[in-house]
This record gives C-alpha cells, structure tokens and sequence, in this order.
C-alpha cells in the first residue's frame, strides 16, 4: 500500500511539474518571446495617431482682397466593419447613393467610408432627417472664391484640398503649410476617453499669397472681354493688361470661363488661362517687331518709298503676298500705319534671317518666366528651315506662333526704354526688376513709337483704339487659322496690341478675338474696340481721367 502511495504521489508530483513547466514556458514565450508583438499590440489598442492639418493660406490680389479662403462643408461617413443595422442602411443607400452602396458591399471590412462628400443643403437635410444610427457627419475644409473671374489665374483644389490648377496648384505646398501629428493615448476598452496628447511632429502653417492682379480690374475686363464675344459670337477671347515697367500683370482674363464652385462636370478647356497656354500665329502684330528689326538694322529708314504695288495681290520673288487695302508708293512709316503685307514683306526681305534674331531677342519661342503651369513657349521657325515663303511670311506674323502674354511682353520695349521687362503674377514688394540689357536705341524706339501712335490715328489701321486725350499706340492683327495644314479663310485670329501713356503712367494691353460666325470683319472694327473699352476701364480705374471718358461706363461691382 505503501508502494502504491508513493507511487501516485510520485505521478502527482510529476504530473503538476509538466503543468508548471508548460506554464512557465509559455509565460517565457510570451513576456519574453513575444514582447514586442503585445507591446505594438498594447499601443495600438491604447495609442491613437491624429494627424492635423493646418488651414489652408489666404490668396489676395495687389491691394488684400481676397481671391481664395476657407469654409467648411459637411461630408457623410459610415464605419463598415461596426454597423448596428445594416438593414436599414442599405436600404436608404440603394435608394439615394447607389454609388456609395455598391463602394460599402466591396469594402465591409474597412473601418472607415466615405458616402458622399462637400454635401449640398438638401443633401445634408436627407441624411439629418434620414436618423441613421450608422450615418455620420463631419466637417471638413474647403475652398471659397469670392471673384469668379479670377478663376482661370487662381485655380480650384480637389476633393483633399489640394492643388489642381493655376495658384492653387504652382503654390500648392507653399498654401498648405505642413501637417502636425499627434499621439493620443485612450482606453482601450470604449475608446472614449484621452489620458495624454503628445506631439510627434511640429507642423508650420501655410503663407498667403499675394497676386499682382487688382481683382476689381479683372472683373471689368472679364465684363468687356465677353460683351466683344457676344457681339461678334467669336468662341474665345482673352486680355491682358501688365506695367511696362515692373511687369506686374493687372488683368488676364479668359472666355468662356467657369466657376469655380460648379466643377463636376467641368469642361477643361474653360480652365485655360489662355493668354499663356494658346499658341496662335498673330499675323499682323509682328509687323511692330519685323519693323523695328528692319530699322534698328539701317535696311530702311521711316521716310523711304516703298512700292505696293497698288493692288491687293502681287507676286514677289514668284511667291504670291495679299494685302486687304491697296497702296502704291508709300513711306515705310505709312506701311506700318495702313498694315500692307506687300510693303513689309519687300522691305523683311532685306534683313534675312537677322529677323529670327530680333524675334529670339524679343523673347518669342521661350517662355515668359510667368510662373504658372501650362504657359507654352511658342515657335520660331529657324533659318535653318525656311522656305522661299518664310522671310516672306516671318514678315507678317506667319510661321512664328506666340502666346498674348509674349507679345505683351515684346511690346513694352516700346514703353520702357528697350528692355525685356520680366513678368509677375505674384507680388513680392522686395523684389528689385531684373532688366535685361537695352535692346534697342532710343532713336530707333522713338521712331517705333511715332509709327504706331499714327496707325491708331484716322488713316491707320487700328483708328478705333484711340481715346483723345492719351498717348495710344499698337497695331491690329488678323490671322487665319492653321486647320488641318491649311489656312481656312473662314476660322479667324483678331488681335490688338498696344499701349496707353500719360505722364508717368504706363500699361500695355493685348487682346484677341477667336473664330467669329460673323464674315466680312477685321480685327480693326472686333478687337481694336475691345481695346479702347478696357483701355478706357483702366483709365478711370485707376483715375487717370480726362474730361471726354465716360465714367457710367466703370462699375466697382466685382462679385463675378
């Protein structure tokens, strides 16, 4: 009996050390083994990563007002792997977001679900109503764009408030700032409740950003711009107004244009800013820079004779050169002034291809070092593949393509003493010009300067830009449309470049008018009178007023 005690004592004994020694093994496992593992584990249940982002920074235009701000919209939320009654959010899905319901089937096993985001009124008012216990609300940040004509120049933000276009975009990082991020610690069991906070990164806030455009101005000339488009039913249209001096740019509107809040079914095209992204050969406009090439060369001086035959059609050199009006023997300087192809094109013939020179030099086939994404860089053609056509048409605007914003570019040499001014869309009152070296002597500007106040005069080409009272100058352009590697008499380009001047005060102003329905028309009765308007907006704008000005013409009303 003894022996049988001893025994089962002994099996006893052992079987509790097995039990003991697997006990302790998997404590080892665990605590030792596995600590890691349930440390990460421990953190994960009572640690809560946040991560902030700071509001988005201001756009203003030159004088504060503002261009782009916040606000904030209601967007829709379910939590798929914790619903309490499917049933009846299904339900409500199928019927109002078939869309969200198809996401919610693919995706139950996520913790978090957008259903509909940026909510209109009414939508906010369905799903409040709706009192779905699985349905949440929650605030987030979006844009507001107080000026819609602005739109094209400023840009919009996505679903996240991130850059897509325009200032929102090229200064995306620069207005969002960086983000902070946060280490919550809370109870593991409900969730509720927030024992510490900690920082594990410092975020910075976003910088405003300050245009050079006066958001006033803009409007007016958005106002003007699409009054011209629906007079002469032309499907686009843009202007540009810019200091000679310090390239600031006042103004750059776009036709047709969008708004900014409406963008779900955004046509893209109606977001180009298309004094920078439109490439287009000007036609006649060049003939201010051809002209200047020729006298800064010495192959003509303003008074010489030149023969134009009389006629609206000639062949020269075996190349046949149109004309709209006929003249015979005139003066170079009345060339410019009545915009006769024959004249230019005999007089270009004597530069070669040092007019490619002066057109490079003029900044034409690079870009304008704007600033904004999608500005293109236009087309020169190089000598090195010319035609017997080409000097003929290089000579009046053809085989160079250009954006507004170049040519606005080019022509204030004729303002500010013969320098390659450098444009800016965004303000920076620290910022000393940088001026390239003078391109052209004063004499040869002054000369430039007298031709083309006189085409603008009764007998010149662009007689319906003038405003009595102000130094005007520039010169009409009308192009036909390159269409399938023909020009089409029927698709055309009406341009105006020019200047206005009195005293001190300076601005230059490019527009065009694009494909009119209406036949029979030139740039000199379409985009000359778009320019007296605008230019004429900006004189009483900016209150440099003479007595003839119509000043029931300006409306300070920008809400547009």
């Amino acid at each position: 009996m003894n022996e049988s005690f001893r025994l089962r004592t002994v099996i006893v004994f052992l079987f509790f050390c097995t039990l003991l020694t697997i006990a302790f093994t998997h404590l080892f496992y665990l605590q030792i083994r596995q600590h890691t593992y349930f440390v990460q584990l421990a953190e994960k249940q009572y640690s809560m990563p946040l991560v902030h982002y700071p509001p988005r920074a201001l756009i203003t235009d030159r004088h504060g007002n503002v261009l782009a701000t916040n606000k904030l919209c209601k967007s829709a939320f379910v939590t798929p792997n914790a619903l309490k009654n499917k049933s009846t959010l299904y339900s409500f899905l199928r019927i109002h977001f078939p869309e969200a319901y198809d996401r919610l089937l693919k995706k139950m096993h996520v913790p978090f679900l957008f259903i509909k985001r940026r909510l209109s009124p009414e939508e906010i008012d369905l799903f409040t109503s709706a009192q779905l216990e699985d349905l949440f609300l929650l605030d987030e940040p979006n844009r507001l764009y107080p000026h819609h004509s602005c739109g094209c120049i400023v840009g919009i933000t996505d679903i996240d408030n991130k850059g897509l276009f325009g200032i929102e975009r090229q200064y995306n990082e620069y207005l969002a700032g960086t983000p902070s991020t946060y280490l919550l610690e809370r109870d593991a069991r409900s969730g509720h409740y927030y024992f510490s906070k900690q920082t594990t990164s410092e975020g910075s806030v976003g910088s405003p950003v300050t245009l050079t455009i006066d958001s006033h101005l803009q409007f007016l000339v958005q106002e003007e711009l699409e009054a011209q488009m629906e007079k002469f039913h032309s499907k686009e249209g843009a202007v540009v107004i810019m200091d000679p001096e310090t390239g600031d740019v006042y103004a750059m509107a776009s036709a047709p244009m969008f708004d900014p809040h409406e963008t779900t079914a955004l046509d893209q095209t109606a977001t180009h800013n298309r004094s920078i992204t439109d490439c287009y050969e000007f036609g006649s406009a060049l003939k201010a820079f051809s002209a200047l090439a020729a006298l800064a060369e010495g192959v003509v001086t303003p008074d010489e004779e030149i023969d134009c035959e009389d006629t609206k059609t000639t062949l020269f050199e075996g190349r046949t050169i149109n004309t709209v009006y006929p003249d015979g023997i005139v003066t170079f300087s009345r060339v410019i002034e009545r915009s006769n192809n024959i004249g230019i094109a005999k007089v270009t013939k004597r530069l070669g291809p040092k007019l490619y020179d002066h057109y490079v030099r003029l900044g034409f086939g690079k870009k304008t070092g704007l600033g904004l994404a999608g500005e293109q860089s236009g087309f020169v053609n190089h000598p090195d593949n010319w035609s017997k056509q080409s000097l003929i048409s290089l000579s009046y605007g053809y085989e160079i393509t250009t954006t507004l914003m170049q040519i606005v570019r080019a022509f204030s040499v004729f303002c500010n003493g013969g320098y390659l001014v450098q444009p800016h869309i965004v303000l920076n009152p620290l910022a000393q010009q940088k001026k390239s070296d003078q391109l052209y002597a004063q004499e040869t500007l002054d000369t430039m300067r007298t031709i083309l106040e006189k085409t603008v005069s009764q007998e010149g080409s662009g007689k319906y830009a003038a405003i009595k009272g102000y130094r005007v100058m520039g010169k009409t352009s009308t192009a036909n449309l390159l269409v399938d590697g023909h020009y089409d008499p029927n698709k055309n380009f009406f341009g105006f470049i020019g200047a206005v001047e009195k005293g001190s005060y300076k601005r230059v102003v490019g527009c065009f008018l694009k494909e009119s329905s209406k036949h029979g028309i030139y740039a000199a009765t379409t985009a000359a009178p778009l320019f007296r308007k605008v230019v004429e907006k900006i004189l009483i704008h900016d209150k440099i007023i003479e007595g003839d000005l119509d000043e029931s013409s300006y409306s300070c009303n920008s809400s547009s």
